[in-house]
């Protein structure tokens, strides 16, 4: 199971970042008057999935008024987690009976900021640790939810609205979709896979060179549970630690010579950033010719989960010119074009050695969106949904097909 973390670290960022500017990150504001977000508010879910087996839905993160860390039940009421211990011990079980197959199921969700878990067939094990929660992490082969099939979603309900969003950041599993109605009725939706994108995301990564077959976890049965985030896959030895090393040399080499131009803020163009590699490192400096971060040169690991090396801190400098490069890493977009963020998907995964997990959930989304690393919202490419006055919100179980 992996360390005990912040849940929703990078969703936190993004909002502070925002509010700081006076501004969203790759949302949309309602069109309506913005009211009052009440206590609680319904979140429906449906299951489409087509599978038999018992849903258990998990609500699970912090709450807002308090920051306390625990669970919410079906009616929206917040227990915190009791002290955890130096050896985890068993949480209590914060499982939701989720519907059955064609059925649906609303439950409140409140003030708060975590994840949305389902599984089918089996209920997670969650632990406590003196840290807090210990979540689910399946790269590491003793996890005891490894051979659970789960998913999750994240979201943010707060005095601002709702953000919500279906995830692949960690992992490619369970499809689902999610969406939101706003004050005047209408409902937008996203994170739903193209007809037959389930199976044809799994066979396209099978048939990729370079080991990325190795990222599907399938259990003894033969079922197919998941596909690790290439990060995940190269600590759990299932993708070559080196898959990126090829791309990211060329891009020190090039800008060694030349200028790499990181205008973070859409709407603050006048705020530019220039990077430059000089030892090995990549300087950036201001308008004024003043230094103000550096970056070492990063490893694959580093570009896929946009941290260590690529860290960005929730602030209005390193942060922002970090998401920016970790975006086009992934993306592949920083030997095309030395003006970044790049945000017209066209140019997005062209090279050979590029994040093709990426690349393939993207092709398999029916609108194009995905989180399928932590910065994907650069450039407005995320599968979110967010309205400042929410009067419902849903997550839809999809098929497997």
């Amino acid at each position: 199971m992996r360390s005990p973390r912040r849940l929703n670290t990078r969703l936190f960022v993004l909002l502070a970042i925002a509010s700081a500017l006076g501004t969203t990150v790759g949302v949309t504001p309602s069109t309506a008057a913005e009211e009052a977000v009440p206590a609680t508010i319904p979140l429906t879910f449906t299951n489409n999935s087509g599978r038999g087996e018992q849903i258990y839905i998990y609500n699970l993160g912090t709450d807002l008024a308090t920051g306390r860390q625990g669970w919410a039940d079906a009616g929206g009421t917040f227990h915190p987690w009791p002290a955890g211990q130096p050896v985890p011990v068993p949480a209590p079980d914060a499982s939701i009976a989720g519907p059955a197959r064609g059925q649906s199921l609303t439950i409140r969700l409140p003030k708060f900021s975590g994840r949305l878990y389902f599984s089918y067939g089996q209920k997670l094990v969650f632990k406590l640790a003196t840290g807090g929660l210990v979540q689910p992490a399946v790269q590491n082969p003793s996890d005891p939810n490894r051979n659970i099939l789960f998913n999750w979603s994240e979201y943010t309900l707060n005095d601002s609205g709702i953000w919500l969003n279906s995830t692949q950041v960690d992992m490619f599993s369970a499809p689902y979709s999610v969406g939101v109605k706003r004050p005047n009725g209408s409902v937008v939706n996203t994170g739903r896979l193209k007809p037959g994108g389930y199976r044809g995301f799994y066979d396209s990564l099978r048939g990729q060179p370079g080991g990325w077959g190795g990222l599907i976890q399938t259990r003894s049965d033969g079922t197919v549970l998941r596909a690790l985030a290439p990060g995940h896959g190269i600590e759990a030895g299932s993708l070559p630690a080196g898959v990126m090393d090829d791309y990211i040399n060329r891009v020190w080499t090039k800008y060694t010579s030349s200028t790499l131009t990181v205008t973070p803020f859409a709407n603050q163009p006048s705020v530019k950033y220039y990077g430059r590699v000089s030892g090995g490192v990549m300087n950036f400096t201001n308008g004024s010719g003043a230094v103000v971060t550096s970056f070492q040169k990063p490893d694959s690991d580093s570009v896929f989960g946009c941290y260590k090396r690529l860290d960005a801190p929730n602030d209005l400098v390193r942060g922002p010119i970090s998401r920016t490069l970790c975006a086009g890493f992934n993306r592949s977009t920083l030997l095309t074009n030395p003006n970044q963020p790049d945000t017209s998907s066209a140019g997005f995964y062209q090279d050979s050695v590029t994040n093709h997990y990426a690349r393939k959930i993207h092709a398999q989304m029916a609108d194009g969106k995905a989180y399928a690393f932590a910065f994907d919202d650069v450039g407005a490419h995320e599968s979110l949904v967010h309205d400042g006055s929410p009067q419902q919100a849903y997550v839809t179980l999809d098929p497997f097909d």
